[in-house]
Parts: C-alpha cells; sequence; structure tokens
C-alpha cells in the first residue's frame, strides 16, 4: 500500500445520511424521522434547537482522519443544502474547503439522488484523476457496496466512514478499512441511556378497548350457522391469531450499536478473530510462530473492517492483545511488540 506521507485521498460525503443517523445514534432510534416535521417547521424552537446541538457532526473529525491517509485531493458533500438542517453545516464545510453539491428535492430522482450522483462523480473521478491512492466514502447505505467493489478493482484503499447502528455489515465489509464514525478522534464518547429511555423509543403496546355490548345478531349459536359460513369464520380467527403484533423491525444488516448489544458478544467476536489472525499466521511467523503485532492487527482487519479496539474500551492494540493473555502470548523485542498463539 502507498505510504501516507505519499497518499491522495479523496473524500465523498452522503450528507443527509450523517446527519441522520448521528441524530439516532444521539436520541434513540427513528428519533429523526418522529422530530422531522418539527425540524422543519423551526429548528430554532429551544428543543428542537437543542437536540439538534447534541447530535451536531464533527466533519473536521471526518476530514482529519481521512488526511492521515494523505493529502486530500478532493472533498464533497451530497445534500439539498436548502434544508436547514445541512444549511448549520455550511460554515464548518466550507471552512474545511469542501465541495457543497446541491441535490434539488423536487427532483423526480430525490430519493437515491445522493447514492447515483455520488457513485456516478467517484467512479468518473477515479479515471480522471489516475494518482488517486486513497477513497474514503462516508455513507451507510448498502446501495454503496457496488462502487467501493468497482473502486477496490481500480486500485484504491477503500476507507469507511459510518454512524455504528446505522451502517450496512455488507457495506463495511465491501472496505478495506471501516471506522466507525463514534470512534473517530475527536468525536466525544456518548453517555449510556438507561435501559427505560431505550425502552421509551420502543412502540407501545396497544391498550386493549373494552368489550362492546354484544349484538343482537351474535346471541345465536354458532352451530346454527350454515357449515361454509362457520369454515369462513375459523379461517379467519387463524390468520388473526398468526399475525404477528405490529412491532417496529429491526433491520439484521446494520453494525450494531455497542450500548445496544452485550458487551461480551462484542468481545467475544474480537477474541475469535484474533485466534483466527493467529492461527492463519502462525506459519508465517519465526521459528517460534511469534509475529509482529502490527501485522495481526492488519489481517484482522482485513477479515473484519469494522473491528476497533477503541470501541471495545482499549486504548491501544497492545492493550487489547495484553487483556487475552490467556489466548496471545506477548513477547517485546526492542520497540517491536510480538504475539504468538498460546500453547
Amino acid at each position: 500500500m502507498t505510504d501516507a506521507s505519499d497518499g491522495r485521498v479523496a473524500v465523498y460525503l452522503d450528507f443527509d445520511n450523517i446527519v441522520m443517523s448521528w441524530y439516532d445514534r444521539v436520541h434513540g432510534r427513528n428519533a429523526y424521522h418522529r422530530d422531522r416535521s418539527r425540524i422543519q417547521q423551526d429548528i430554532t424552537e429551544p428543543e428542537i434547537a437543542a437536540r439538534l446541538e447534541a447530535a451536531t457532526v464533527d466533519v473536521g473529525a471526518i476530514l482529519d482522519f481521512a488526511a492521515s491517509f494523505g493529502t486530500l485531493v478532493l472533498t464533497r458533500a451530497y445534500a439539498d443544502w436548502s434544508s436547514p438542517v445541512n444549511a448549520m453545516y455550511r460554515r464548518q464545510l466550507v471552512g474545511r474547503a469542501v465541495d457543497l453539491v446541491q441535490l434539488f428535492p423536487a427532483a423526480a430522482y430525490a430519493k437515491n439522488g445522493a447514492d447515483i450522483r455520488l457513485a456516478v462523480d467517484g467512479i468518473e473521478d477515479m479515471f480522471r484523476l489516475p494518482d488517486l491512492t486513497h477513497v474514503a466514502i462516508v455513507a451507510g447505505d448498502s446501495d454503496f457496496v457496488p462502487l467501493t467493489q468497482r473502486v477496490k478493482r481500480l486500485g484504491r484503499y477503500v476507507i469507511g466512514i459510518g454512524v455504528a447502528g446505522s451502517t450496512a455489515k455488507s457495506l463495511a465489509a465491501a472496505c478495506d478499512m471501516f471506522e466507525p464514525y463514534d470512534t473517530l478522534p475527536g468525536v466525544p464518547e456518548l453517555p449510556k441511556r438507561p435501559a427505560q429511555d431505550r425502552r421509551r423509543n420502543e412502540k407501545p403496546a396497544p391498550e386493549k378497548e373494552p368489550a362492546e355490548a354484544p349484538k343482537k345478531d351474535d346471541d345465536k349459536d354458532p352451530a346454527d350457522e350454515p357449515a361454509e359460513k362457520r369454515t369462513n369464520r375459523s379461517r379467519r380467527s387463524r390468520r388473526a391469531s398468526s399475525t404477528p403484533d405490529p412491532v417496529e423491525q429491526v433491520d439484521d444488516d446494520v453494525i450494531p450499536a455497542f450500548e445496544d448489544t452485550p458487551p461480551e458478544d462484542l468481545h467475544n467476536v474480537a477474541t475469535n478473530l484474533l485466534e483466527r489472525a493467529l492461527r492463519v499466521g502462525q506459519d508465517k511467523g519465526d521459528d517460534q510462530g511469534f509475529l509482529y503485532a502490527s501485522a495481526v492487527k492488519q489481517h484482522i482487519r482485513r477479515m473484519d473492517p469494522s473491528f476497533s479496539e477503541k470501541a471495545l474500551g482499549y486504548r491501544s492494540f497492545n492493550d487489547f492483545l495484553a487483556s487475552r493473555e490467556s489466548l496471545a502470548e506477548l513477547h517485546e523485542s526492542g520497540h517491536e511488540r510480538l504475539v504468538r498463539l498460546k500453547q
């Protein structure tokens, strides 16, 4: 891979997606959908203004992370900039030399306008700027999977950035590297919401209506009804009993929010990744089976681009390895940290 000092990076932001996803991450599932009408009416309303401020996206954190891979050659953000929510960011974006691409909501392609325009511009830039080495896609929609795959085939290193809980797992897997926005340097850690606050966002169970007085027609003995009518009544009853209650559907194709997933599950996944990486690299190490810790981390990120030791609560990958002492045996050689599968 090209060194970071020589890298030339293009950044594409599906801005509506990142704003809405971060709002939901801060205030709970479907929070933006519930507040949309109030946001469109008046964003200066005190309660709405406070909620928007709490869910402000730090564009600088995204661009600074992308700049760690090399020089930012171009940065584009796609949205309807006449929307008051997006207009709040214009000063921040212009201050970082981001090209604002206007998408008009009245157009027939408004629903997927950002996806289509971003994909078309991205592929065009790959041929127009052959010196591009890295492409950062800030989004969460699985519609971008074909774009990431095509960019990789064209020889570029693809970096995905998205909000945990709102990013399709297929998009993260299609990238060379995926970093949750939540864990970027400079993004403040969210306070954990109590369980009752998370349940408040769930749809309440419908209350039972008081039973009405039976009508005169219902006083008839069902045995007196024609056989065909009784059969139809029985079929309707079975269909009604087998139909599930209208509850909120959960998309299984998203990276779960860390606070909504049992920590032991996330740690088990990380442990399994580490074990697989050590077993695969065992024959490639030295005579004693030791591997460079940096190489092990790189292998893990290739297996699962969404892996992040910081999201698991560790300051560094070395701290993560030290916490797995029953699995990994560590050895320091000068400035290098070596690791192998514990026998």
